[in-house]
């Protein structure tokens, strides 16, 4: 056995980088595959496949003395990575943007290059309307009004109060393009929606559940809201065909009910969690020593609630119409929380729990991650 260290160091090196080779090369056998199962009409999704190779590996990880955690993280990033670029290949390869025009308003935000992104690979000629400034590589107005006129489609990526304000003024002359907003909530554009479909433009309503940094949508859900014209909404589906996205209808009442509870109750508690630790007089460091598994998953997910937009995460809690109930529902519970802890009532704390993890199991056996 080597002593020197340097020797064993770069004995590594020349082993990730072989590793990483051997990924590269996995790949392009992928890539292969997602031409073939397109050209033969083959799901990308194979559940039976997908097993075979998770019993496959965990076995050889196991006889060469891999650890089952290490082991199960390498495959789900192996078939990840697969999915993602049969995916890619997938909405490359349908090209249904070529020859037409695409205007990304609010382009420049995170959510905005999102769509930029997926526009270009679906073929369209992308032009960004922002402000804010250009995306590399893409046309760039700082008006959206200058290019709605020769826009196929048009996608409102802007701040609630904005996209409003956007609608409206298309109302007083309509764009012949396709056009729908990717707003998280849909009430407070009830009206400039209803607007503008009544002067019959293709307009209807997209809400993407997931954030800009995403790359594959397998297991992700984008919402459509239709708003009166439903031939607009097959063609905002339409785009989203060739992912594996799940795609979901429903009212806009049903969209922003929800929408409390998924994400106005999931931020609201996220944002009680990091307030309680700052405002505890409990040094960070000290936390940090001693944290468990469990603290550890809530503070990753509140860390990522802690670092987006504050103003977009207001508009989602204030100005859902239906917003309201789910606070008082977390309030609630808090204060049976509390009140079982104060009183010493074991039975009762107990019966919070139970109550918890049936309804918990009753999503997983409707396949919701929890």
């Amino acid at each position: 056995m080597s002593t020197d260290l340097d020797e064993l160091r770069a004995r590594l090196d020349a082993l990730d980088d072989e590793v990483l080779a051997i990924v590269g090369r996995r790949l392009e056998i992928v890539a292969e595959i997602a031409q073939v199962k397109r050209s033969a009409d083959r799901p990308v999704r194979d559940a039976g496949r997908e097993g075979e190779i998770r019993e496959r590996l965990a076995a050889t990880a196991a006889r060469r003395g891999v650890p089952p955690n290490l082991a199960g993280g390498l495959i789900d990033i192996l078939l990840r990575a697969s999915l993602e670029v049969q995916e890619h290949d997938r909405v490359s390869a349908r090209n249904w943007g070529a020859g037409r025009r695409a205007l990304v308003i609010g382009g420049a935000g995170r959510m905005g290059r999102w769509f930029v992104r997926f526009l270009d690979a679906q073929g369209f000629f992308v032009t960004v309307a922002d402000p804010a400034g250009p995306v590399s590589g893409h046309e760039h107005i700082a008006d959206w009004r200058e290019a709605r006129e020769g826009a196929d489609l048009i996608v409102v990526a802007a701040p609630l109060g904005a996209t409003a304000s956007i609608l409206r003024d298309m109302a007083s002359r309509p764009p012949r393009g396709l056009v729908f907003d990717v707003g998280s909530l849909k009430s407070p554009l009830r009206g400039a929606l209803h607007a503008l479909a009544a002067t019959g433009c293709r307009v209807t309503s997209v809400h993407p559940m997931f954030g800009p940094d995403v790359e594959l949508l397998s297991g992700r859900h984008v919402i459509f809201v239709d708003v009166g014209v439903p031939a607009a909404t097959a063609e905002a589906r339409a785009l989203f065909a060739p992912t594996l996205a799940a795609l979901v209808d429903m009212s806009l009442d049903e969209h922003d009910r929800l929408i409390g509870y998924v994400l106005g109750l999931s931020h609201a508690l996220s944002i009680a969690f990091f307030t309680a630790l700052a405002g505890s007089g409990v040094d960070a460091e000290d936390l940090a020593r001693i944290s468990s598994t469990t603290f550890d998953a809530q503070l990753e997910v509140s860390g990522r609630v802690a670092r987006e937009n504050p103003g977009l995460y207001f508009e989602i809690q204030h100005l859902n119409e239906h917003g309201l109930a789910p606070l008082a529902a977390l309030r609630q519970a808090v204060e049976a929380v509390v009140s079982k802890v104060e009183a010493g009532d074991e039975d009762g704390f107990v019966a919070l729990m139970t109550t918890g993890r049936e309804y918990l199991k009753s999503l997983r056996h409707r396949g919701a991650a929890v």
